[in-house]
């Protein structure tokens, strides 16, 4: 049985006044549910993508089934287009029907259709047919007859139903589509709605974290590497991870679309707003990554593996590990150190293990005051324990105290290179480094009291990099190593 065409409702074209046809996918919503339910079952669990790619032989049809069936979809936080609803709600105060007519698959039109409670019926996808193009122009013609609805459409596969309705209507439409709608049809309106700008995309690819490949800098630095040809690998290993990194921060955006809708924040992102069109972020994605390999490979074939590994591991932290308790934050402190191995690696210095130890303990306690940032935000809104995280709001003082402790773990691990011979070899005055140990300490505390006081935003490091204090914390380190070299 076909159940979309059981549920829409009766049209009778006579004194009426034309009824209004809807588009879903782009136009009434600035997503793509498809796009949206494949990244969401591959979060959750990656296996599902098997029984999504042995759906796929049965055709297009039966994956959205499968999909819109094992996923689930809070219809009230979709991105719905405010031009289109006013546009929809227009017709309505002039007494015409609006019928919603999808390619998507019907629970989740459904659904939708039933939120908002505009539409006199619905049409979409089932588990056999795909009710797109030329399919979906059939089922309107024998709906309502040929120009006998007016039409809402985003996309070049709409041209089809275009071609028999009466008045034809963009949303979110592209330039080329406009173009060739205009070339074919009398009686067109373009609905304007915002186009992403170039700030939207900076916020999306994350510039602002590009700081955090700063850290290739530290191995050019402790091993006071100055010369050209080490500084111009070290920026060129910083492009490659900022380009990586953007990358990763796509792929981990499209997969944690539905958390970010819920949550108070993170639900002004590009893609979990619709700001950007899901599908551009899905095609911008791998070529970062293609553009970043490139430029490692140039640097040398062991930076080229070291970004891989890199890769590797914040892949799989996007899949499984930021879910596992702890082992999400160390892998986040894995994450970090790897950026400083990388440094090595490209300026081809031997690491030193007193530097692998401190940045390990220094960036797992920075891993921690974020997920401590995270549940006191939580806390304070009266939010319920996080879904795509294996916390609770209740830990939030153990968080802290495993935080503290990490922090100056790492301030031990410097003493007792301090102490230890190795320092003598790059540093004519290592007493003088001892000062280290207490702005550190101070800068640790600081963080800790900070995060306390609700006045660290999510990300630590981001907020270190803006934060005049922690900057001139930063400068003063700088000038103790300095002296200690002179």
């Amino acid at each position: 049985m076909n159940m979309a065409l059981d549920i829409v409702a009766d049209h009778r074209v006579g004194a009426r006044a034309v009824p209004l046809v809807v588009d879903l996918d782009g136009t009434l919503i600035r997503s793509d549910l498809l796009v949206e339910a494949m990244f969401a079952a591959l979060g959750r669990d990656p296996r599902l993508m098997a029984s999504a790619a042995a759906a796929l032989m049965r055709g297009k049809a039966a994956v959205k089934d499968y999909l819109a069936a094992t996923t689930e979809l809070d219809v009230s936080r979709l991105p719905y287009d405010d031009a289109v609803l006013r546009f929809i709600n227009d017709a309505r105060a002039e007494g015409r029907e609006v019928y919603l007519a999808s390619a998507s698959n019907w629970r989740q039109v459904k659904a939708i259709a039933d939120h908002l409670g505009l539409f006199a019926g619905w049409i979409a996808s089932d588990a056999e047919t795909n009710l797109s193009g030329g399919r979906k122009a059939a089922r309107l013609v024998e709906q309502f007859g040929p120009r006998g609805f007016d039409y809402i459409g985003n996309d070049r596969v709409d041209l089809a139903v275009w071609a028999v309705a009466g008045q034809a209507i963009t949303a979110n439409a592209t330039r080329s589509v406009r173009s060739a709608l205009e070339r074919s049809h009398n009686s067109v309106v373009h609905l304007e709605s915002p186009r992403p700008g170039v700030k939207r995309w900076l916020k999306l690819l994350r510039v602002h974290q590009y700081a955090k490949n700063g850290l290739l800098l530290v191995p050019l630095m402790t091993a006071h590497a100055f010369d050209l040809h080490s500084l111009t690998n070290a920026l060129l290993g910083i492009v490659a991870f900022c380009l990586c990194a953007s990358s990763v921060y796509l792929l981990n955006d499209l997969i944690d679309i539905p958390a970010d809708r819920a949550h108070p924040t993170k639900h002004l992102r590009p893609l979990a707003s619709g700001t950007i069109p899901i599908a551009q972020a899905v095609v911008v994605t791998p070529l970062l990554l293609l553009v970043s390999l490139s430029v490692a490979f140039v640097i040398s074939p062991a930076f080229l593996a070291v970004l891989c590994g890199y890769y590797c591991l914040t892949t799989a932290y996007s899949f499984v590990l930021k879910r596992k308790m702890l082992v999400d934050v160390i892998a986040l402190a894995s994450l970090y150190t790897i950026r400083v191995i990388a440094g090595a690696v490209a300026i081809d210095v031997t690491l030193s293990e007193w530097l692998l130890g401190f940045s390990l303990f220094i960036f797992m306690s920075l891993a921690l005051i974020k997920r401590y940032v995270e549940l006191a935000v939580r806390l304070d809104l009266g939010m319920p324990d996080p879904t795509n995280r294996n916390y609770k709001v209740s830990d939030l003082q153990i968080v802290a105290v495993m935080a503290a402790v990490s922090g100056f773990n790492a301030i031990t691990v410097l003493a007792l290179y301090i102490s230890s011979p190795a320092v003598h070899v790059l540093y004519r005055e290592p007493r003088v480094l001892w000062l280290l140990c207490l702005v550190i300490m101070y800068w640790i505390g600081r963080m800790l009291l900070m995060a306390h006081r609700r006045w660290v935003p999510e990300d630590p490091i981001v907020f270190a990099m803006r934060d005049r204090i922690s900057l001139l914390t930063l400068g003063c380190c700088l000038a103790i190593m300095i002296g200690a070299s002179l």
